[in-house]
């Protein structure tokens, strides 16, 4: 499935931190650390030297990765015609089966953290819930099977 290119202003700014750390600071360390290591002679035999070639491509990587999708991504800002909605960026509180209270933020896929409570606009239930307003029944598909939810309160920070 192909990912959403949308993302909050604050994914946004941690995706920023992420790639201006790993080219600002991590990468003259390794790359540091690397020459260091060459110096003193045999590389076959010298983890340091292999350990931070290893990094450095595993940095480049991510580098590359990071500026290609920054490209790509969309920055969603709210917008007060969404509220009593649920729409991108949305806090949603939610009424389970089982009567219990369960909240999520509909995020881009490249920020989602279910630690955090925040999930991917490409997932099934931010599918379900997008459009919805308190006390609208929510049906979401899961692999157990249908769930049903009510909206019980929608907020945007």
């Amino acid at each position: 499935m192909r990912k959403s290119n949308y993302i909050t202003r604050e994914g946004w700014d941690r995706l920023d931190k992420e790639l201006k750390y790993l080219w600002k600071e991590e990468r003259p360390r390794i790359t540091r650390s690397v020459s260091e290591a060459a110096a003193q002679g045999d590389r076959s035999e010298n983890a340091e030297y292999i350990y931070g070639k290893k990094r450095l491509r595993e940095i480049d990587r991510r580098v590359r990765f990071l500026v290609k999708r920054t490209e790509e991504l969309t920055i969603v800002y709210y917008d007060p015609k969404q509220e009593g909605k649920v729409f991108f960026g949305a806090w949603v509180t939610l009424l389970n089966e089982d009567d219990q209270e369960v909240s999520y933020r509909i995020v881009g896929p490249d920020e989602w953290n279910a630690k955090t409570g925040e999930i991917s606009i490409d997932s099934p239930m931010a599918r379900a819930l997008i459009g919805k307003a308190v006390d609208d029944e929510v049906v979401v598909k899961t692999p157990e099977g249908e769930r049903v939810f009510d909206v019980i309160k929608i907020w945007y920070k």
